[in-house]
């Protein structure tokens, strides 16, 4: 955890909070050209303003940061790896993917070539799996139960983003890293070996674009939208902002991670011109109010999951002994 800001995989690297912030001094600086900012006002106390900063959920994220980290992720430790590494020898025939990422490569060109788009290709193919298991969690009651954890933070900063639950985790460290597995096994059928990602301090290059285009203001209080059609090309900080509002016009929209044209795609896309009806948490407040401890936010979607599949099911079971015993009659 102390390693993360200096870790360029990690979302808090210092790099990505640093380019964050000048996008945020950006909409601090118009903000202050339209007179919307004070007299008074300075970019820290915009920055950090006390109304996030001095809110229990916030508070909550931080405790629930370093526990999530001391004790979900210990346990799912090296999941996603696995689960590339087995979906690729399925389907190579028994092919190592370790032996074929070792296999030669093509050279000049060529070889970059390859590499540009087997990065391209990846990214596209994971997101896109993504996208699906994040509407899935929204749409399966059983998965929200777990998902809504994420969702019950009522204001947002980067440590908001840790604010999962580890049946989450565990759901996309075994799909996507699946699905990673699947493309590589394609690549190397095709091409004979897998191409190495265009990387840049050890992060694949597409992906550090994505980090350092605002990343940390997709979970903060900093409103910032692409101009016209561009947002519905690149994430922008705004499009998460409407995922996380409880407001009934935002409802289980925008599930994109990286691109969302998956959400215009599939007619998921709302991105308003404003924040104005933009409301953090989730509509249950009963649901939200008891979530108000890191214990709590591990234990209360079990056993919501559990009386929702107790009352689902348990009906079906009393329904069915019912006709057993109406036949034995």
């Amino acid at each position: 955890m102390i390693r993360f800001p200096f870790d360029p995989a990690n979302r808090i690297y210092f790099l990505y909070l640093a380019t964050s912030a000048l996008f945020a001094y950006a909409v601090f600086r118009r903000q202050a050209r339209a007179g919307r900012t004070g007299k008074r006002a300075s970019f820290l106390r915009f920055l950090f303003p006390a109304h996030v900063w001095s809110h229990p959920s916030a508070w909550l994220d931080l405790r629930y940061f370093f526990f999530h980290q001391l004790i979900g992720h210990f346990l799912l430790l090296g999941l996603g790896a696995a689960s590339t590494s087995y979906a690729f020898e399925w389907f190579s025939g028994g092919v190592g993917i370790i032996d074929a990422a070792t296999s030669s490569e093509a050279g000049g060109a060529a070889g970059l070539g390859m590499a540009v788009g087997f990065m391209f290709v990846a990214t596209l193919v994971v997101d896109f799996v993504a996208y699906v298991i994040h509407y899935l969690q929204h749409k399966v009651p059983v998965l929200w139960q777990f998902h809504k954890v994420h969702h019950s933070a009522e204001v947002m900063h980067p440590l908001s983003n840790y604010r999962e639950h580890p049946i989450d985790n565990l759901v996309y460290a075994a799909v996507i890293g699946g699905s990673y597995g699947l493309v590589a096994v394609a690549a190397y059928k095709l091409l004979g070996y897998i191409p190495t990602m265009p990387m840049l301090l050890g992060v694949p290059l597409l992906m550090l674009a994505f980090n350092l285009a605002g990343y940390n203001l997709r979970h903060s209080h900093v409103w910032l939208r692409w101009p016209g059609v561009w947002s519905k090309i690149f994430p922008s900080p705004a499009h998460h902002h409407v995922h996380h509002s409880c407001h009934p016009d935002h409802f289980d929209k925008n599930f994109a991670f990286m691109f969302p044209v998956w959400d215009v795609l599939f007619g998921t896309y709302v991105v308003p011109e404003d924040n104005r009806d933009v409301v953090f948490g989730i509509h249950d407040k009963k649901s939200a109010a008891e979530m108000n401890s890191c214990v709590k936010l591990y234990f209360v979607p079990f056993r919501d999951a559990w009386r929702l599949l107790k009352r689902r099911y348990g009906r079906r079971m009393v329904g069915a002994l019912a006709r057993v015993r109406v036949r034995n009659r």
